[in-house]
């Protein structure tokens, strides 16, 4: 069993207040207590795996709230002490910067990136999702840099399956005494993904079309799975804004991939996707990135995913 670890560091300029938040127990936060692993979660697909994978072995705490767009996460100093006491901080590098830097800080034995696991993509290329807030980098806001490769791999059925194995073994290696559970529950997972992976296989193995237009560029991993071309309005960042030069360029290539269809998605809004689709004379549609769930929700990663297939196959003409 973990032993919890006390790497509760000050954080430069931090005010006493906030040094009681990091040595406090939230109500989340009390796993050593009742002897599970205490998981730290940086958002809804890797809260998911946790769950599933770690079952009553382990406590998962997400630090992205319910229905909040995972890109823009800034972590309270509560959050960064969470982190920093976790057994298991699970999280991309790239999605979420707060994130990186407080694992790096504060959770370096802890850590586990999820993109560690699998092949990466690049990400789209700069030059492809210009907007006009004059960012530098491809994420769109300053600091938040996905660097050289795409990040969104839980987009990806058959990724995830590869990154529920390793989280399984990785549980197993930490926790020895319920090795047995982790192993079985991460290979039930990676069953039911696979399975998935393979209804995505055969619903798009005969399409009249092979292009999704979508909100942001966060679908480069589902399209290279199943042999289809991305077309983004955003780049990896959902809050980027397309220059009009970008829109009429959007317009163009929709008209020329012969698309029908242009996608919005959830936790974004959609004006900007909408005002597309009427200049290119086309409809819309929602395809989920599955970067969260809103509280209530009896949604989970496998039934969006199923949702996303539904959506996708009348848009591309399949059969």
């Amino acid at each position: 069993m973990f032993t919890s670890r006390a790497r509760m560091l000050p954080l430069v300029l931090a005010s006493s207040l906030g040094l009681a938040a990091l040595t406090g127990c939230g109500s989340s936060g009390d796993a050593a207590a009742d002897g599970r692993t205490d998981v730290v979660a940086s958002f809804y697909p890797l809260a998911f795996l946790a769950e599933r994978v770690g079952g009553p072995d382990v406590s998962v705490t997400t630090l992205t709230r319910p229905g909040a767009e995972p890109h823009d996460l800034e972590l309270t100093p509560k959050q960064v002490g969470r982190v920093g006491r976790a057994d298991l901080a699970l999280f991309i590098k790239g999605v979420q910067p707060a994130v990186d830097d407080a694992v790096a800080k504060h959770a370096k034995d802890a850590a586990f990136d999820a993109a560690s696991h699998v092949k990466l993509i690049p990400a789209p290329a700069e030059d492809e999702h210009e907007h006009e807030h004059g960012h530098e980098d491809e994420h769109g806001d300053e600091g938040h840099d996905h660097g050289e490769q795409d990040p969104h791999l839980w987009l990806d059925p058959d990724r995830m399956a590869t990154v529920a194995t390793a989280l399984g073994e990785r549980l197993a290696e930490d926790d020895a005494a319920h090795a047995a559970g982790y192993r079985a529950r991460a290979a039930a997972l990676s069953a039911e993904l696979k399975k998935l992976d393979g209804a995505f296989a055969a619903g798009l193995k005969s399409c009249t079309r092979d292009t999704l237009v979508t909100a942001h560029a966060a679908f480069g991993y589902l399209a290279d799975r199943y042999k289809l071309k991305q077309i983004s309005i955003a780049g990896v960042d959902a809050s980027s804004e397309p220059s009009p030069r970008r829109l009429a360029e959007l317009t163009h290539q929709i008209k020329d991939a012969g698309a029908t269809t242009v996608f919005t998605e959830t936790l974004v809004s959609p004006k900007v996707a909408e005002a597309l689709a009427r200049e290119a004379g086309v409809k819309t549609a929602v395809l989920d990135p599955v970067e969260g769930v809103k509280e209530g929700s009896r949604d989970d990663y496998l039934s969006l995913m199923r949702a996303n297939l539904a959506a996708i196959k009348p848009a591309l003409g399949c059969s």
